[in-house]
């Protein structure tokens, strides 16, 4: 499992190091020149209405195995002075009640000159996808199920543009996410918990399923609480609009864990141009107030927390040839404009972003406080109803 994390961080350069480099050396216009698709949107055909029924339309699904990227677990750091707490390996020994994850995946098709969307047989979006899971959905691991679908995700510079084919790009990508979506309720046992997870273009896919599939149904109910990190929300003018507030506390249920990371004196031209340009869920323009900061080191909504309260980052080392969860290696406070800061910079790998923006690195920041909070939340619900 070490090498295949080698792979996943070797990905992680190869995926965003020419758009770090456009992004701070040539200009974003150039970026957007090389990323942004620039032929008509053309639409695929529709997917069968039996489509994710076929295993082979999953990433992740009860029945895969070890080779479940989402079933990853790094080990715990032993180097000097490091010993993990007696309460922690406790923790690792309970048996977490029973629930289901619906991770949706980050952007994985990342291809300068290609077309608005990813197809089903692209084996690079395909196996790149498989890599970000491994370190992005792997903190919901104590889940009994686990299920990240394959879609034909709107391509990185459908993001970077107001052009109409992107939003038309990002409709169709959704149009495979609900189909997903809807097989997964239809598989997981009716009085079954669910979390739903995603990251980037992840999030903003399950917030979209949270707005329009679930919110007023009895499947809200259901919900212990949504994780969409990576993806801005306006305080005024996206949360509102939500059928569900942001999370308060840890152990609280039916809430939202949103947050977006840089380092301490980063630039956050990157994260704050797009969000202030597009409009909020309430139709109204997001203006540059604050965005949701919910802090995964404390659970709750604002706030800071020291070093020593992150249980685990999941780092790797200087060679690049295995990752294990470093305690106590990165605070976090929220910030008067929502952004979350990590302090100076961690060194992290060649993912950082310019500007000392930790966008890739959203989850691995926090791995083992993740992987902590979802099952605390599950226990939470799980109470509540019996």
């Amino acid at each position: 499992m070490a090498r295949k994390f080698l792979y996943l961080v070797a990905i992680v350069i190869v995926a965003f190091i020419a758009g770090a480099i456009a992004l701070s050396i040539w200009s974003r216009e150039a970026t957007q020149i090389a990323f942004v698709p620039r032929g008509e949107f053309v639409e695929q055909p529709p997917l069968a209405d039996n489509a994710y029924q076929d295993p082979a339309m999953w990433y992740s699904r009860p029945g895969i195995g070890r080779s479940d990227p989402a079933r990853y677990q790094p080990a715990m750091s032993r180097s000097a002075g490091s010993v993990a707490p007696a309460e922690e390996l406790a923790r690792e020994s309970e048996k977490a009640p029973s629930f289901a994850v619906f991770f949706v995946p980050p952007t994985s098709y990342i291809k300068v000159g290609g077309g608005w969307n990813a197809t089903l047989d692209d084996p690079t979006t395909d196996g790149r996808a498989r890599l970000f899971l491994q370190g992005l959905a792997s903190p919901f691991n104590r889940a009994d199920e686990i299920w990240a679908p394959k879609y034909r995700q709107a391509a990185a510079g459908a993001f970077l543009t107001d052009k109409p084919e992107a939003q038309k790009a990002i409709d169709a990508a959704y149009a495979d996410v609900l189909q997903a979506f809807r097989f997964f309720v239809d598989s997981v046992d009716p009085d079954k918990p669910i979390v739903l997870a995603g990251h980037s273009q992840g999030a903003a896919h399950i917030l979209q399923l949270l707005r329009e599939e679930i919110g007023g149904t009895p499947l809200q109910k259901r919900i212990v609480a949504v994780y969409a990190p990576g993806w801005p929300l306006s305080v005024k003018h996206d949360l509102p609009a939500l059928p569900i507030p942001a999370c308060a506390a840890a152990g609280q249920t039916g809430c939202l864990l949103a947050w977006s990371t840089i380092a301490e004196g980063g630039d956050s031209i990157m994260i704050m141009e797009r969000y202030d340009a597009t409009p909020g869920f309430d139709g109204q323009p997001r203006g540059s107030g604050p965005i949701l900061c919910v802090n995964p080191l404390t659970g709750g909504t604002g706030g800071t927390a020291p070093a020593a309260a992150n249980r685990g980052t999941l780092v790797p080392n200087e060679t690049l040839a295995r990752a294990e969860l470093v305690p106590d290696a990165v605070p976090a406070r929220c910030g008067d404009n929502g952004l979350l800061y990590i302090g100076e910079p961690p060194v992290m790998g060649e993912g950082v972003l310019p500007g000392d923006n930790y966008h890739v690195y959203d989850i691995p920041l926090f791995w083992k406080n993740l992987q902590d909070d979802v099952v605390e939340r599950v226990k939470a619900w799980t109470a509540s109803r019996s």
